[in-house]
């Protein structure tokens, strides 16, 4: 995949994020800086969703921990610990909001 590709391909990502947490009627703010998604919650914590065009992954960085996915067979998968991008970011959004968006 080209630069250009891996670009729209993350575009729609954070699009998918953006109207999950929208139609779900989440408590957050998003804030999205070009390659930067950030998700703040009542509390002030966040979750930083960002696209590292370079090795072609999306990032998130979240109180547990940061993790780095790669498109694998169509699939986003963490390089640490195998887990699908979208499941893990609900954990996530769930860990911090108290309820998970349907992606």
């Amino acid at each position: 995949m080209n630069e250009s590709e891996f670009l729209s391909l993350s575009d729609r990502i954070f699009d998918r994020i953006e109207t999950a947490l929208d139609e779900g009627e989440f408590d957050v703010d998003l804030n999205r800086n070009g390659n930067v998604l950030e998700i703040e919650f009542n509390d002030g914590s966040k979750i930083i969703v960002n696209r590292h065009a370079a090795n072609q992954e999306i990032w998130v960085a979240a109180r547990t921990g940061g993790f780095h996915y790669r498109l694998e067979n169509g699939v986003w998968k963490s390089a640490r610990d195998g887990s699908e991008f979208f499941k893990k970011l609900a954990e996530l959004i769930c860990d911090q909001a108290g309820s998970s968006p349907a992606f």
